[in-house]
């Protein structure tokens, strides 16, 4: 079993990656990933996230970065943005969903929570059911991230997710919560700046 410190150290050196190598991810690596994603906790151990993994030359991922981005440049021209920026953003967009090694998306099935009469619980149950979701997706950076994968957690999905429902036919209680991309990093960032203890921690 490795020592605190060395575990200490491997869950501080995951870093957000958005470029990487042309290399292909072998299946059984990613079936890994995903195994170890399906172990994080959740409410009422419901396990609500699904996994969505998109083929890098298949039909779907290219469909859905076609409708994402399309999506995507109506958002920026209602913005009034500059046509040259609408373009460059739309390119890195498009770029990004079509070029990573691995995109997965990750949704959250709302058949398996509880139903309840009254908003309130109804709103919590929702609530608990994307945290479940969150930490099933924490966990698949940090599966990738010991495979020697990097990726990065995007959440383009939460802004149309009736649109990437119906072009990946997905069942109608799913819902999309985030798109990660993985694959062999071409570059390892700096570690981003984290605010001090003191900021972020009351002891009570």
């Amino acid at each position: 079993m490795p020592s605190p410190q060395t575990l200490h150290a491997f869950l501080r050196s995951r870093r957000s990656v958005r470029r990487f190598m042309a290399r292909a991810v072998p299946r059984d690596v990613i079936a890994r990933v995903l195994d170890t994603a399906r172990w994080a906790p959740s409410a009422h151990n419901r396990q609500p996230w699904r996994f969505v993994v998109l083929s890098r030359d298949g039909a779907a991922r290219r469909a859905l970065a076609e409708a994402m981005t399309t999506a995507f440049r109506r958002d920026l021209e209602a913005d009034g943005l500059p046509q040259n920026e609408i373009e460059a953003r739309v390119a890195r967009a498009r770029q990004r969903l079509l070029e990573a090694p691995v995109a997965i998306v990750l949704a959250a099935d709302r058949a398996t929570m509880d139903a309840y009469p009254d908003p309130r619980r109804q709103r919590a149950e929702h609530i608990m059911m994307v945290q479940s979701a969150a930490l099933a997706g924490l966990q698949l950076l940090l599966a990738a991230h010991a495979e020697g994968l990097a990726g990065v957690w995007t959440c383009g999905p939460l802004f149309v997710p009736e649109l990437v429902r119906q072009v990946l036919a997905l069942p109608a209680t799913w819902e999309p919560q985030a798109l990660f991309f993985l694959g062999y990093p071409a570059r390892i960032p700096e570690p981003p700046p984290r605010h001090d203890l003191d900021e972020i921690v009351w002891w009570r």
